[in-house]
């Protein structure tokens, strides 16, 4: 079980950039001065809780790669995910006469990434930007791949663009203050790479979550380069989900649903797990996949600590919910469905009385 720990990710054919999986921050800075020779300015965007984990190694780190190093501090969570926060780091980098030879840095999760990521996207047109993941979420998904937004008026980023970033470099070693229910929230996109793509990988997960969940560093390591080296082939194949890349998107389309449903109060690797079962669900309704093989894929989802059911959920509520999704078509709701485990199709036709099915079969106690 060996693994490179550098994945190259290409798009527009001649853009690429590298994904580096270490097991400390030691390696940031020779590559920072490598592709950013001559920098002057450096702005860590960071939240409340990684800030007192992270922040001042990360500075200590990059402090020999630039004149200076500032960084930009908002609260823990997703509410804070949002225009206003947004707006508070543009002032801080003009007040700091940040350009776009200068670099940002996100420090942290999904929600530091997304808005890093926007907020870079965005500042004096693009500016140069890399992403330091913290969370397995962010290592396995949201990290690589160029997707960056904020919510708006309680619509999950439908604000936002694609922008890739210069380098995501994951130090692995954060995954050890991760509490256990954010690392079975990250499992849930591992688990998700094996399913649309990736039959013997699953497999693997599988038969080695003891290592897994007890966070072993070359499982972790090993899993991660696998996850990342899925979502590079179709990231690099369409790199703005014109196509192929809606793959990626297996189990979001309930999920996200789901997540506005309930307030954020499930994760979101929670929700997409929930979402991956009802997908799968319908699958085996439509006679993509026999009963044992939905079962069986609905179950593996329990030794990860991620959820296969839910205490009660307004199905209408839901489906109004996926009314607002970035997934809906003039055509249809676009959905990824199974045809077996390591393989999905995007299939445009599903109907409100399925989703209403799938949502109902999430509920329990089943019979």
């Amino acid at each position: 079980m060996e693994a490179e720990n550098k994945i190259e990710i290409s798009y527009n054919n001649s853009g690429k950039y590298p994904v580096v999986i270490e097991n400390g921050y030691e390696g940031l800075a020779p590559l920072v001065s490598d592709m950013f020779p001559n920098l002057k300015r450096i702005m860590i965007i960071t939240d409340s809780n990684v800030s007192k984990l992270y922040l001042d190694k990360v500075r200590i780190v990059l402090g020999g790669c630039c004149d200076t190093i500032t960084s930009f501090e908002f609260e823990a969570g997703e509410s804070s995910k949002n225009l206003s926060t947004v707006n508070d780091c543009y002032n801080k980098l003009l007040a700091g006469d940040f350009n776009r030879r200068d670099l940002i840095v996100a420090l942290g999760g999904g929600v530091t990434g997304d808005m890093a990521a926007f907020v870079a996207s965005t500042y004096m047109r693009g500016t140069k930007f890399i992403n330091l993941p913290t969370t397995l979420l962010a290592m396995a998904d949201s990290s690589v791949g160029g997707k960056c937004g904020v919510d708006y008026d309680s619509y999950k980023n439908i604000v936002g663009s694609i922008y890739m970033p210069s380098l995501v470099y994951m130090s692995t070693s954060s995954l050890a203050t991760l509490p256990e229910r954010e690392y079975s929230s990250g499992m849930a996109e591992i688990l998700k790479a094996g399913l649309i793509k990736d039959g013997r990988f699953y497999e693997w997960l599988i038969n080695n979550f003891s290592e897994i969940m007890d966070r072993d560093p070359e499982a972790v390591a090993y899993m991660l380069n696998k996850a990342v080296s899925i979502k590079q082939f179709y990231v690099t194949k369409d790199p703005y989900e014109e196509n192929e890349r809606m793959i990626l998107n297996f189990g979001h389309t309930i999920g996200h649903a789901l997540e506005k449903y309930y307030e954020f109060n499930y994760l979101h690797g929670e929700c997409v797990a929930l979402g991956m079962v009802a997908a799968a669900f319908i699958s085996y309704k439509r006679s993509m996949l026999s009963a044992e093989e939905y079962y069986e894929i609905r179950d593996m989802f329990v030794p990860f600590g991620l959820p296969i059911s839910v205490d009660e959920a307004d199905t209408a509520k839901v489906i109004s919910n996926i009314g607002h999704d970035k997934k809906n078509t003039d055509t249809g709701l676009r959905f990824i469905l199974l045809k077996k485990a390591g393989k999905a199709v995007i299939a445009n036709d599903v109907t409100d009385d399925e989703i209403k099915e799938a949502v109902g079969e999430l509920i329990a106690p089943w019979d």
